[in-house]
């Protein structure tokens, strides 16, 4: 879709955009840039005028939008080509690759995670792209599913810095299967 190969720091700033960071504080790049920084230690590793730079290419191939709220603070928003392009790098790219195999291997794979809540924005990225994956949410932060997604889960944890905070547990048979079973594979 783009042009241009997105670089680290713009996927980082798409995929925060699009797990819902709310900068309604922010009234300028470099606002976000000091919200950014302070969520979570990778952004602290991230130059300002890189930052500044990589929000300005963003809006201008039309990935991001500033909007102004009636307050006077600034939001991103992703626009429709942005979400396009995140989907594009996020669920379909080789690195993280979501794809769901034909015959389930009679395994579900629950993610827990304790996040804290300084982390916050972070554990509402995680539960959306879960979500996303269509992943069963069983309770505030335990997901299941029938699909071999060990791996990329945990990568998802690691571009968020959260893996501390994240297990994927493999099991045979959990005691709500039934119900599981209907939900995932549309059987009694």
């Amino acid at each position: 879709m783009s042009s241009y190969r997105i670089g680290p720091v713009q996927k980082k700033i798409l995929l925060t955009v699009l797990g819902g960071v709310a900068l309604g504080l922010s009234n300028s790049p470099s606002q976000y840039f000091h919200t950014f920084s302070k969520i979570q230690k990778d952004w602290r590793e991230i130059d300002e005028s890189n930052f500044k730079r990589s929000i300005k290419r963003l809006s201008q191939n039309k990935l991001i939008e500033e909007k102004k709220m009636h307050d006077g603070s600034f939001k991103l928003f992703l626009t429709k080509n942005g979400r396009r392009e995140v989907s594009r790098f996020v669920l379909f790219e080789n690195t993280i690759d979501f794809k769901k195999p034909k015959k389930w291997d009679k395994k579900w794979r629950i993610v827990t995670f304790d996040i804290p809540e300084v982390d916050r924005v972070f554990r509402d990225i995680l539960r959306r792209h879960l979500s996303t994956l269509e992943f069963y949410k069983l309770q505030q932060s335990v997901f299941v599913s029938p699909h071999p997604f060990e791996k990329q889960i945990m990568s998802l944890a690691k571009i968020y810095s959260a893996t501390p905070y994240v297990r994927v547990i493999t099991a045979v048979s959990i005691d709500n299967e039934t119900k599981l079973k209907k939900h995932f594979f549309k059987t009694v």
